[in-house]
This record gives structure tokens, C-alpha cells and sequence, in this order.
């Protein structure tokens, strides 16, 4: 059991490499590397999946892959969100706020393109039976964490990450 979970983050949604959207079909949400460098040293490189809204607006499902994207070979760790819902414009600038509620597997490199599309959409389907089946982490989606909104009004370009239950 992860003891560091569920696990809540925000910041304000930068612009990444672009590969969810054109060649994986799953556009994600990046974090600023400060809040990627702010996760706890124990937290494990991998899939997770939980709950995420956008500018304090409906809370979504959603599954991040926190780590190095081996398939990728990327030189900074990354979080990279990707929101199960579909948005008509581009995020960057918006406040990101996810709740970490489960892991799903370690990450890993994969032998194509294909694999990795293929795995992308097994942790897109899993994630949403967990979440539906499991009462404890569906019941995060309604966490205050969500709709709290004064620190995020009074200093709106800060960024944080805030662990633990």
C-alpha cells in the first residue's frame, strides 16, 4: 500500500512536448517542474490515476503519469495529467488541481508506438473502474480541496503540491 496517497497538487497548467495530444490521442495537463520537484522523495515513478478540475470548475477523472517517459527518453521528470474529459480549448495558464488516489503500474519503455498507445488506453479504462468501484477514492472527487479557492485568488500564479490526507 502507498502510504503517501491519496496525494493533492496544483499549479498552473505549462505547455510539454506535445506528444499526448498528436501521436498518443490523450492530451495532458502539465505541471511546472516546481511541483514535479516538489513530490515527496518516496513517491514511486509510474501510472496513477484520481480526480482533477480546471480553474475550480467540475471535477473530472483523470490518470497521470509521474516519472522520466522512458519510451521518450525525457531528461526531466515530468506530471503529466490527462484530464477524462474532453475540453474545446487549450489549458495552458489554467489552475490544475488533481487528487492522487491510487497507482496503477510502474512506468515502463515499451517496444512501439503501438504498445505504448495500446497501455495508455488500459490505464485510461482500469482507472475508471477503480474509481467507480471503490467507494473510499471515489468519494475524494468531492474533497474541499477542489473548491477552495482563497489561496488560489489571493496568489493565483503560485504553484504548490500539499501531501497526505
Amino acid at each position: 500500500m502507498l502510504n503517501y496517497l491519496p496525494y493533492y497538487a496544483s499549479g498552473r497548467i505549462v505547455e510539454g512536448f506535445r506528444r499526448g495530444s498528436s501521436e498518443l490521442g490523450v492530451p495532458t495537463a502539465n505541471y511546472p517542474l516546481e511541483v514535479v520537484k516538489s513530490l515527496p522523495g518516496c513517491f514511486k515513478t509510474g501510472i496513477y490515476y484520481g480526480w482533477a478540475n480546471v480553474d475550480n470548475g467540475p471535477v473530472y477523472k483523470m490518470v497521470m503519469s509521474i516519472g522520466w517517459n522512458p519510451f521518450y527518453n525525457n531528461k526531466e521528470k515530468s506530471m503529466e495529467t490527462h484530464i477524462l474529459h474532453d475540453f474545446a480549448c487549450d489549458l495552458y495558464g489554467s489552475l490544475l488541481k488533481t487528487c492522487i488516489a491510487g497507482f496503477l503500474r510502474p512506468e515502463k519503455d515499451f517496444d512501439s508506438l503501438e504498445d505504448l498507445i495500446r497501455a495508455v488506453q488500459d490505464d485510461k479504462s482500469l482507472a475508471k473502474d477503480l474509481l467507480d468501484a471503490d467507494e473510499s477514492k471515489s468519494a475524494l472527487q468531492y474533497s474541499q480541496f477542489f473548491y477552495d479557492t482563497c489561496k488560489e485568488n489571493k496568489n493565483d500564479k503560485d504553484s504548490k503540491s500539499n501531501g497526505g490526507t
